[in-house]
């Protein structure tokens, strides 16, 4: 997977048609949640977009501390489909954490986990943080790198 990272301005009208297009995929059509994907925040995050070939099969969306969270943050992490058991999510997150440790200079991230997903993100030195809850009608747990 060629890995690509890139500020909301500095996308291509392609690669951000890409984006949507893989998040509506992942998150409104495979999980079946009706839900305002595009939020505005877009602009303020620097984007982690991972290829094979010219197709966009796995991304996730950093923030600078501050924005979305106190801490940096990460967001809308997927890996398409058919694209999945390649290893590849774990590339791509481990490449947002860097580049989020690179670009913020901090090593404390949280995020938003969909609860099924703890035990990947607990492999990449994630833990808990507080009561599990509902998100788009998705249990959700928050999630904290130290």
């Amino acid at each position: 997977m060629e890995l690509k990272i890139a500020t909301f301005e500095d996308l291509t009208t392609h690669e951000l048609y890409q984006i949507l297009q893989l998040r509506s995929e992942v998150f409104v059509v495979e999980q079946n949640c009706v839900y305002q994907d595009i939020d505005g925040k877009d602009q303020k995050a620097l984007h982690v977009l991972g290829f094979d070939g010219k197709d966009l099969v796995a991304y996730t969306r950093l923030f600078a501390p501050g924005i979305y969270f106190k801490e940096a943050a990460i967001g809308r992490v997927l890996v398409k489909e058919t694209h999945r058991g390649k290893n590849y999510a774990h590339q791509i997150l481990t490449a947002s954490i860097k580049a989020i440790e690179a670009q913020y200079s901090t090593k404390k991230i949280k995020l938003s986990a969909q609860t099924y997903l703890t035990k990947f993100y607990e492999s990449h030195g994630f833990q808990q943080t507080g009561e599990g809850y509902l998100e788009d009608g998705i249990p959700h747990i928050g999630m904290i790198k130290n």
